[in-house]
């Protein structure tokens, strides 16, 4: 076969196209903006039809927050309150402070954290209920005599100090404790750090000792004999007075507090029940009132 009559080589067969995915067209700062809105609406719309089925058990918790003096019942306080801050810029001893974010539907809502800072009544005029613009702190109080915010209560009588008959010698919180007290034989009108006051007490009685109201709200009694008394234990009495400013709880030496504020609680002769009320609602007393 001449070179001619050779047959032509067969061309390589041709790669198959690779499959590109097709390209989105990138978005406009506006219409990622516009973007951007619609998911939030979306999702605001969805927490807002959830919001009744969240609400209740919200509401319910923030219920165990001790409130600033002169707070409405808890569902009016939560109504009205606009959550302006302004009873916080006017506290004196900044025992006032508003709720986290994980509050929930109480986020800004103001409470007092009475162990970290109790309202000692320092400002004299009820500051934060005259700085309140709504009338969710009543403005029908003008006495700290008047208050009601809860009641104390001895949470844990084996851990007290007086029931045990021991003194307390130093500071009562230790020294990076950062709270302030107005101590009146110190300094008439302004708050110290509980820090950098030093007690001497041959028995433990500084809940009694520091309470702003006196002996119509707390005393030191002797401990009763069904409770294991002996000559030199005594006991802090809780009575009609007490006004649930959480003084008494911030001072107590002993970790966790002894004495507790129950908040939105009556006195009741002893006893403990909740109410609706912030303005002084009260129950009957017993043979502790005075």
């Amino acid at each position: 076969m001449s070179d001619a009559q050779q047959p032509e080589p067969e061309a390589p067969a041709a790669e198959p196209a690779k499959r590109t995915r097709p390209t989105r067209p990138r978005l406009s700062r506006q219409q990622e903006q516009r973007r951007t809105i619609l998911r939030g609406a979306l999702a605001a719309a969805v927490l807002f039809a959830l919001q009744p089925l969240a609400a209740i058990p919200i509401v319910r918790r923030l219920r165990d927050r001790l409130r600033p003096p002169g707070a409405l019942d808890e569902e009016r306080f939560l109504a009205a309150c606009i959550k302006c801050g302004q009873c916080v810029q006017v506290c004196p001893v900044q025992a006032i402070v508003l709720a986290d974010a994980d509050e929930g539907l109480g986020v800004g809502v103001p409470y007092v954290d009475a162990r970290s800072q109790a309202c000692d009544f320092s400002c004299d005029a009820l500051s934060c209920i005259l700085a309140c613009p709504t009338g969710a702190l009543s403005h029908e109080l003008k006495m700290k005599e008047e208050v009601r915010m809860g009641v104390a209560r001895l949470a844990r009588p084996e851990a007290c100090l007086a029931r045990r008959g021991e003194p307390l010698r130093g500071t009562a919180r230790g020294p990076d404790f950062p709270g302030l007290l107005r101590y009146e034989d110190v300094d008439r009108w302004t708050p110290m750090p509980v820090a950098t006051h030093g007690y001497d007490r041959a028995v433990c009685d500084l809940c009694v000792l520091e309470c702003p109201i006196g002996e119509s709200a707390l005393r030191l009694v002797p401990l009763p004999p069904e409770d294991g008394g002996a000559p030199g234990l005594f006991t802090p009495e809780v009575h009609r007075g007490c006004t649930g400013c959480g003084v008494c709880q911030m001072i107590c030496p002993a970790e966790p507090a002894a004495i507790v504020v129950d908040a939105r609680a009556v006195f009741a002769g002893g006893r403990h029940r909740k109410h609706r009320g912030g303005r002084g609602e009260r129950g009957e007393h017993g043979e502790e009132s005075s």
